[in-house]
C-alpha cells in the first residue's frame, strides 16, 4: 500500500527567532492573480506621490564669501574638497562634508574668472582680471609660512577662460586669443586666433584629449587641435554662447543646445525651458543628465536626450545663478550666485541619503521598477512633471509660450495662404545654426 504525503524541509518557512521575517510562499502563476496590474499601477502612483511629499532637495548653504561666486572647481581625486572663486578675487576652499572652509587666500585683483584642479590634484591654476595666471598648492601652508603662488604668469590681455589637459601637463587660456600653455615655460607654445574681438570659455575633450573647442564673442564655436597650426572648424550661430562642456555642449541665451561635433550643422537636441540667460552648465558622471544655471534664479536638470528639465531648483533668496557643478559621486549639485553663497543640493530630490537596510534598498528599487512602466499614464505623468515655480518665472514661462505659438500660427497662416514650398518648413534644430567654416 502506497501513501502519498506533503514533505517541506521546516527550514524553508520556520523562522529561527521571534524577530525574523515571517516567510509566505507563494504561487506567481498569473492566473491566479487576475488583479496584479491594477495592483502595481497603485503602488507606482503612490511612490510617484511619495516622492513629490519627500521632495526635498535643498541640503546646506556654505557661506563666507565677500562678493558673488564667479567660478567653481572640483578636486579631481577628493568628493569633499570644493575650490571657489568670487568677483573680489577671493579664492576658497572648502569640506563638503563638514560644511566649512579650510582655507582662504586672496589669489588675483578684481574678478577670479577661471579655475581648475590639475589632473594629479597636487595644484590648481586661478587666472583673473589682473591679468595673470597663477598656480598654486593644495594643501595649505605650514605654520609661519606665507600664502604665495607655486609660478605666476603675466599675461598681456585679461584672461576670461581656463581649463587643463586630462593627462598631460598642458593648460589652455582664453581671451582675445585661445593660448596653449606648458607648465615649465612662461609663454604659450601655441596661440589660435580666428579673427574674433574675443573668447568667454575653452574646454578640452576628455576623451579625444587633443581636441579643445571655444565659445567666441560673435556668437561662433571654434574647434581645435593641439597638434594643428591653425583651428580645424568654426560653426557660426544666431544666439550668444557664454560657455561649453565637453564638446557637444553649448550655452546660450534662454536655450541650451547639444551637438555631435563631427556634424555642427545641426544641434542634436534643444532644451528650452530657462526664461532667461544660462549661465553654466556641467554633466554628471554618468553623462546621462546635465545640470545648468541661469539669469533666472533657478537651477535645472535635463536628461541628454530630452528637452525639458526633470527637475528645478530655487529658493527666495538665491539670486543669479553664474556657476554650477554636479559632483564626481552623481549625488550632489552646488551652486554659486549673486548673493555671497555657494548651495548643496540633492541630484535627486526625494533621495533618503544615509546607510540604506536591504529591505529599503529593494523596497526603492521596486518602486523605480514600477514608476518606469507607468510613467506615460496620464496621472503618474501628471504629478511626477508638477512642480511650482516663483510668480514671475511662471508668468514669463507662459508668456513665451503665448509668443511661440503666436509665431508658428502666424507660420502656418502664411505658408498656407502662398506658393506650395515657398515658404519650407524649418525645425527649431536648424533655425540656429547660420554656417560651419572649414
Amino acid at each position: 500500500m502506497k501513501v502519498k504525503v506533503l514533505s517541506r524541509n521546516p527550514d524553508d518557512y520556520v523562522r529561527e527567532t521571534k524577530y525574523d521575517i515571517q516567510r509566505v510562499p507563494r504561487n506567481y502563476d498569473p492566473t491566479l492573480h487576475p488583479f496584479e496590474v491594477c495592483r502595481e499601477y497603485t503602488q507606482a502612483l503612490n511612490s510617484t506621490k511619495l516622492d513629490r511629499v519627500f521632495a526635498k532637495p535643498f541640503l546646506a548653504s556654505l557661506d563666507g564669501h565677500r562678493d558673488g561666486v564667479n567660478c567653481m572647481a572640483k578636486h579631481t581625486s577628493s568628493l569633499s574638497t570644493l575650490l571657489s572663486g568670487s568677483c573680489d578675487g577671493e579664492v576658497k576652499v572648502w569640506n563638503l562634508t563638514k560644511h566649512e572652509c579650510v582655507r582662504t587666500l586672496q589669489a588675483h585683483e578684481g574678478f577670479v574668472r577661471g579655475m581648475v584642479v590639475r589632473h594629479c590634484g597636487t595644484s590648481f591654476f586661478t587666472v583673473g582680471d589682473d591679468k595673470t595666471i597663477k598656480q598654486w598648492k593644495m594643501e595649505a601652508p605650514g605654520y609661519g609660512e606665507e600664502e604665495e603662488p607655486l609660478n605666476t604668469i603675466l599675461g598681456k590681455t585679461v584672461f576670461t577662460g581656463l581649463d587643463h589637459h586630462q593627462k598631460d601637463a598642458v593648460f589652455a587660456t582664453c581671451g582675445q586669443q585661445v593660448d596653449i600653455w606648458d607648465e615649465q615655460r612662461s609663454s604659450p607654445i601655441r596661440s589660435f586666433t580666428w579673427g574674433v574681438d574675443s573668447f568667454s570659455a575653452v574646454r578640452f575633450n576628455p576623451v579625444e584629449t587633443e581636441l579643445l573647442a571655444s565659445c567666441a564673442s560673435d556668437r561662433s564655436i571654434v574647434l581645435y587641435d593641439m597638434r594643428e597650426s591653425a583651428p580645424l572648424k568654426k560653426v557660426d550661430g544666431r544666439l550668444i554662447l557664454s560657455e561649453i562642456i565637453l564638446f557637444l555642449f553649448f550655452v546660450s541665451l534662454v536655450s541650451l543646445y547639444t551637438y555631435d561635433m563631427r556634424y555642427l550643422d545641426r544641434p542634436m537636441t534643444v532644451h528650452m525651458d530657462h526664461v532667461s540667460a544660462v549661465l553654466d552648465v556641467d554633466y554628471s558622471p554618468t553623462g546621462k543628465e546635465f545640470v545648468s544655471a541661469s539669469f533666472d534664479k533657478t537651477v535645472r536638470i535635463f536628461p541628454k536626450e530630452n528637452g525639458h528639465s526633470r527637475e528645478v531648483y530655487h529658493t527666495k533668496r538665491m539670486q543669479h545663478v553664474i556657476c554650477v557643478k554636479w559632483s564626481a559621486d552623481n549625488k550632489y549639485i552646488l551652486s554659486g550666485s549673486d548673493e555671497m553663497n555657494i548651495r548643496l543640493w540633492k541630484a535627486n530630490a526625494s533621495e533618503k541619503l544615509g546607510v540604506l537596510a536591504p529591505r529599503e534598498k529593494q523596497a526603492s528599487n521596486y518602486s523605480q521598477k514600477l514608476k518606469e512602466k507607468f510613467q506615460h499614464h496620464p496621472q503618474i505623468r501628471r504629478i511626477a512633471r508638477h512642480r511650482h515655480l516663483p510668480k514671475n518665472i511662471f508668468h514669463e514661462s507662459k508668456e513665451l509660450r503665448i509668443m511661440k505659438e503666436a509665431r508658428r500660427r502666424k507660420e502656418r497662416n502664411v505658408r498656407k495662404h502662398s506658393k506650395p514650398g515657398a515658404v519650407p518648413v524649418v525645425s527649431e534644430k536648424e533655425k540656429h545654426v547660420v554656417t560651419v567654416v572649414k
